[in-house]
């Protein structure tokens, strides 16, 4: 019976075994020739004796990346050669017989986790990279978190239920992947953005308990967090309140990381949007940075400085600080780098005070390009900032939104290069989300998708002010990372109808759209809600890998290309016909 390298152990000395694998090295030491075998659990040293002529001629052949098949005995390894680095340094196996089972030209890289190779040379050789023991290791941890997961969903009742792949076309944010229709001409499937619709159908069939690992698709821009495919934990359940899927997830969450990584998540806080934004500048605030941005629109208001005094005027302006303690010491080449990260986001600059002495004059003892522009309110933004010696004020002003972005990621960066997390993990609901926001033609569209359920007493008020109304939603971040989120979803055929029409459908556009979700509605929809957490993003947090393609076996680039295979690719004339379609 074959057995596997890494888990062979000294309990099997003296037994003749049989090993499969590839060679990960080979040394000929003169006498004897040794080779270290690798499978996907582990590596094994084995020694080949010159006194066994066929062994010892193969072995002579291999190759790294050979496959090969070993028969021998295990035995102890020599005093003096034990490898305390591996779990099976202490033992090897004294080959009897060598084959090859196939032979393998040298690899574009080594199989070396402390390589560095050029990502799309990995992506193009995948399965190459994917023999890496990291790799592995990222695979092995993913097949737990499923199963963890698994089980703990079936325990807490819930029933895994697949949807469709092939769909119709939805208005959930995002660009849909289409697939033309042979068989209906002229006429498109689409592959899921989510299971929304297909979910709350089960909850109206009356399954109560919903859980998938689905597939999800979306046309969209991609980041190193983002994949035009990926896998999200889906879950719905009926007759529920916000507190109840967010309690489930909680519990779900901290056993995975308990049990798989042993670690105590501390407890799970909750912030509102609006608290999130304002403090952090972001709806996903990493909270073991403890710096916060404080609003100063009211004191800018009194400055000379045209260009900072502006902004604070507009209905949709802002000006907001960051205090960094001991920031002082930057230097004018830190402080024009930090000025260039948040123009990235869209600030037109970042406006800066060193505090050197306090208590002397401000000409003396505050050092600013712009101290002169603003000393009128000097006195004013040390107590507002509670600023200390040593400290620097940074400070932006612009439209809201733009303060907000560029300052949210300014802080994640002061926080990164300067080591000043507080702790290792910090679990945060964020909840309340806008229920609407403007699009760039200042039309009114769903801030997260339109089933989510509003915080109003009727639809009459939700008509009356939309903008201002928030919504039952929450969602779930870790050291900064959005793992999901979810909402209680509309279970009403008429709110479900004035959420469309608010944003701009037409009665014809909804009931085209969603005409069969509408009717079903109306046979006993109960309450319901759900979550859906991102499988990839919870791996590249438990792995503190950077980007979601470390965690993904075969992903795309951030073009939405396959280099392995060379995907997307042209098709045959005959297809295109059979799909009566045509190039253009």
């Amino acid at each position: 019976m074959r057995r596997y390298c890494g888990k062979i152990n000294e309990n099997m000395v003296g037994e003749n075994i049989t090993i499969c694998g590839w060679v990960n090295s080979s040394r000929n030491h003169g006498g004897l020739i040794f080779i270290d075998l690798r499978d996907y659990t582990g590596i094994i040293q084995i020694v080949v004796n010159p006194l066994n002529l066929k062994a010892f001629s193969n072995a002579n052949k291999v190759r790294n990346e050979y496959v090969i098949k070993i028969t021998g005995i295990l035995s102890i390894r020599p005093k003096g050669t034990i490898n305390t680095t591996k779990l099976t340094g202490k033992i090897e196996v004294l080959a009897n017989n060598i084959e090859i089972l196939n032979i393998s030209k040298t690899p574009p890289f080594q199989i070396d986790e402390h390589i560095n190779v050029n990502e799309d040379i990995r992506l193009k050789y995948r399965y190459i990279d994917l023999r890496r023991s990291e790799m592995i290791n990222r695979f092995y941890l993913r097949s737990k978190i499923l199963n963890n997961i698994r089980e703990f969903l079936e325990n807490e009742g819930f029933l895994n239920i697949e949807t469709p792949i092939l769909t119709r076309a939805t208005h959930e944010g995002a660009r849909d992947y289409l697939i033309p229709s042979r068989t209906h001409c002229g006429e498109f499937f689409a592959l899921p953005q989510s299971p929304q619709i297909f979910k709350q159908l089960l909850m109206i069939s009356g399954f109560d308990r919903y859980y998938q690992f689905a597939k999800c698709f979306r046309d969209e821009d991609l980041r190193a967090d983002r994949q035009p495919e990926f896998t999200q934990i889906d879950i719905e359940a009926s007759f529920i309140e916000e507190k109840d899927i967010m309690l489930i997830s909680e519990k779900m969450i901290s056993k995975l990381f308990f049990e798989l990584i042993n670690i105590q998540l501390p407890i799970f806080k909750t912030i509102k949007y609006s608290e999130a934004i304002y403090r952090y500048g972001s709806d996903k605030p990493d909270m073991r940075i403890p710096l916060e941005l404080i609003d100063i629109t009211d004191i800018i208001k009194k400055v000379k400085l045209q260009v900072l005094r502006e902004p604070a005027y507009l209905k949709d302006g802002r000006v907001a600080t960051i205090i960094v303690n001991g920031g002082a010491k930057f230097s004018r080449k830190e402080i024009d780098e930090y000025t260039r990260f948040v123009c990235s986001y869209g600030a037109k600059g970042l406006a800066w005070i060193k505090i050197n002495n306090i208590s002397a004059p401000y000409n003396e003892g505050l050092q600013s390009p712009i101290i002169k522009f603003i000393e009128n309110i000097i006195e004013e933004l040390i107590v507002r900032t509670n600023a200390k010696n040593g400290d620097i004020i940074f400070f932006c002003a612009d439209k809201k939104c733009i303060v907000n972005a560029s300052m949210g990621a300014l802080r994640i960066k002061l926080g990164k290069d300067l080591n000043l997390y507080t702790s290792n993990w910090s679990p945060i609901w964020v909840i309340n989300f806008p229920m609407f926001e403007r699009d760039d033609n200042g039309k009114l569209v769903s801030y997260n998708h339109p089933f989510t359920a509003p915080i109003c007493n009727n639809i009459e008020e939700l008509r009356f002010n939309p903008i201002d109304k928030f919504s039952r939603s929450y969602d779930l971040v870790i050291n900064g990372i959005e793992l999901g989120g979810g909402s209680i979803r509309i279970h009403d055929k008429y709110l479900q109808q004035a959420i469309f029409e608010i944003i701009g459908f037409s009665k014809l556009d909804y009931y085209e759209n969603f005409g069969f979700f509408l009717e079903a509605l109306q046979y006993g929809a109960p309450p319901h809600g759900g979550i859906a957490l991102g499988l990839d993003r919870l791996l590249m947090l438990i792995t503190g890998t950077s980007s979601i393609r470390d965690v993904i076996a075969f992903p795309k680039t951030q073009k939405a290309s396959c280099l392995l295979t060379k995907a997307p690719n042209k098709v045959s004339d005959l297809q295109i016909k059979e799909l009566n379609i045509k190039r253009r």
